[in-house]
């Protein structure tokens, strides 16, 4: 009796050990920073409290090609605003696709030296991770991934892991040589058709998303926060208005506001639930700029952030 009292003390003990250790996986809340400005205001720095943000993927340079063909850094971001307390910092480097077309041999160095100084001029200490966006091609692959070699053997020389993000197409490829992905549940559909929602439309996604479940490489989630407003002049698109006076507005011009619905969100998390489970260990909102964080209301985010 005593031993099969131990017994299921035992059992008990371990699936309570399991069951919070997997809450705290899935407490791990992040949030994408995409601006050429780091300065976070009251509104940003009490959404990080309140949500319990842990990691902020902080872009800290596009690399492009200029006129004579050199890859370049560009649009640096300027920190207004030291790291918040307690919360991990991961550079995040965008690389055009078109870079991709020229000599990157040298890439993977110039990247991770610029990075390093930067972390270095701006007191951003503790960093563990390297992530790189780049929407790569089926062309283009053989290129990239072997960038991502190179820099992943030199970032582990430094102590750094090195991730990608993942586009909905791309699952349906190898997974690139790194050590996370992050799948980006965002930018399903093309902002030029007024008939349908680019930011996250179900219908586009659910066909890329059959090849999740088998995908190889380990998986992080990140969900939208943002909107877009759209002009279109009759039915031809013309472009996003980032403000109302970026594109002239003529008689009979429509523009369309276009959001994720938390419906659409929740929809979004249930499947990548269904389909590749840890991936929602840590999920990630893109992104917290204070327009953003209006878009959605206060308590939209717990259902986001929390099972």
């Amino acid at each position: 009796m005593l031993r099969r009292t131990a017994l299921f003390l035992c059992l008990a003990l371990a699936l309570l050990t399991a069951a919070c250790h997997d809450n705290a996986h899935r407490e791990r809340n992040s949030a994408y920073f995409w601006s050429t400005t780091f300065g976070l205001d009251s509104t940003q720095r009490a959404f990080i409290k309140a949500h319990h943000i842990a990691r902020i993927y902080l872009r800290y340079f596009d690399v492009v090609v200029d006129a004579s063909g050199q890859l370049m850094p560009n649009a640096s971001v300027r920190f207004e605003s030291g790291r918040p307390q307690g919360v991990e910092i991961v550079p995040t480097v965008f690389i055009v696709n078109n870079c991709l077309q020229h000599d990157v041999s040298q890439l993977d160095s110039l990247i991770l030296q610029r990075v390093l100084q930067m972390n270095e001029t701006h007191d951003i200490d503790s960093v563990s991770e390297l992530q790189i966006d780049c929407d790569w091609t089926f062309r283009s692959h053989d290129k990239y991934f072997q960038l991502l070699e190179r820099l992943r053997t030199r970032a582990a020389q430094q102590g750094l892991r090195l991730s990608v993000t993942i586009r909905l197409h791309q699952l349906a490829e190898a997974p690139p040589p790194v050590d996370h992905g992050v799948l980006m549940m965002y930018n399903t559909g093309d902002v030029s058709d007024p008939d349908h929602n680019p930011i996250l439309d179900m219908e586009v996604a659910s066909p890329y998303l059959r090849h999740l479940s088998g995908y190889r490489l380990p998986l992080s989630a990140a969900y939208p926060a943002f909107s877009w407003d759209l002009l279109f002049r009759g039915r031809r698109f013309v472009g996003i208005m980032h403000s109302r006076d970026e594109y002239p507005v003529t008689d009979g011009d429509t523009i369309m506001h276009r959001s994720a619905p938390l419906s659409t969100v929740r929809e979004a998390k249930a499947a990548v639930d269904r389909l590749s489970p840890h991936a929602n260990d840590e999920i990630i909102l893109f992104d917290i700029s204070p327009n953003n964080l209006q878009n959605i209301k206060k308590h939209h985010y717990e259902e986001i952030y929390h099972p």
